[in-house]
């Protein structure tokens, strides 16, 4: 059964974060809060936690994952980003985006999306979400935690307990954390393209 860690929203216990950090170390799973509902993730390099989150939310091999990262200065590193489009991120971020890029040769192959050579990027308005980052110190490999046959992320805490609990290895109670996913929006082409309306408005990119 998971462990179950209770923290403060605006003010995140750093013995609990730091704790969380290390199961997720350790090839743990982590359910989290974000602003747009709550999320799954692991290692950024842990090919047996990514194949956990598949078999938990039924996931086929086109599925996107996302990179969630501190700020714009560690995009770089795993997407390729033009001047215009780090403008609109730049914007839109912290908050309720995930951006689809192309990614570099620093994203393990698995994470990207297997035709396009994908990854997505989110920069979550979250303070557990930057707390684990802060302490992690390089992205977590994520994806929202949405049931399978589901719609929507799942947002209550002591619910996802009792339903995953059995599956990961820790879970972050930290509170109401938004009922709609993120705004998806493609910016791999000339143009951006809203994939999926979300939480996050659509306006500026279409």
């Amino acid at each position: 059964m998971a462990q179950f860690f209770v923290i403060h929203p605006e003010n995140p216990q750093a013995r609990l974060v730091n704790q969380a950090v290390a199961i997720i170390r350790g090839g743990g799973l982590v359910v989290y809060p974000t602003d747009s509902g709550y999320a799954l993730g692991c290692h950024i390099g842990d090919k047996a936690a990514q194949e956990r989150i598949r078999r938990i939310r039924r996931l086929d091999d086109k599925h996107n994952f996302t990179l969630v990262c501190r700020d714009l200065s560690e995009i770089a590193t795993y997407a390729r980003v033009d001047n215009a489009d780090y403008r609109a991120m730049r914007n839109a971020t912290p908050g309720p985006y995930t951006f689809i890029l192309r990614a570099t040769g620093e994203v393990p192959r698995r994470l990207q999306n297997p035709k396009r050579k994908t990854i997505g990027i989110r920069i979550p308005d979250n303070r557990i979400t930057m707390a684990l980052l802060d302490a992690l110190g390089e992205p977590l490999m994520s994806s929202t935690l949405i049931p399978p046959g589901g719609t929507l992320p799942m947002t209550d805490p002591e619910v996802i307990r009792e339903e995953m609990g059995a599956h990961v290895d820790v879970i972050i109670d930290g509170g109401f954390s938004g009922l709609e996913p993120t705004t998806v929006v493609d910016l791999t082409e000339d143009v951006p393209k809203v994939v999926r309306t979300g939480q996050g408005d659509p306006e500026p990119f279409l």
